[in-house]
């Protein structure tokens, strides 16, 4: 994928690409996926999760009360090994990934 004419920042992306690749946080990642992929309803169910997490989390009018249930009602699910080592090795990884962005906007002075 081209990103931008400039040539040697399409070559420096394809290296941090890849070296975001052989990262144990992405690889680990992957692992996990895999594991789950494995099982289409429990991915099914993880994705359901991950889809009322985040709208919960990034509701305009956050009822705490609400994120409150959500996690009583969805504590035994998270329990289940499957779903705790992928949610966790997700998280890890897009914590990494978030540190990425925000070093380089941060590297580039962008206001």
């Amino acid at each position: 994928m081209k990103i931008t004419s400039d040539e040697n920042v399409n070559q420096a992306v394809e290296q941090m690409v890849q070296a975001i690749r052989n990262t144990d946080a992405y690889m680990e990642y992957r692992r996990q996926l895999g594991r789950i992929k494995e099982q289409p309803e429990l991915k099914k169910q993880i994705d359901d999760f991950r889809t009322r997490n985040f709208e919960l989390q990034t509701s305009k009018d956050t009822n705490f009360d609400k994120i409150d249930q959500f996690t009583r009602e969805n504590e035994a699910f998270r329990e289940n090994p499957l779903v705790s080592d992928f949610l966790a090795a997700e998280l890890a990884f897009c914590r990494m990934m978030q540190e990425i962005g925000l070093y380089v906007t941060d590297q580039m002075k962008f206001e």
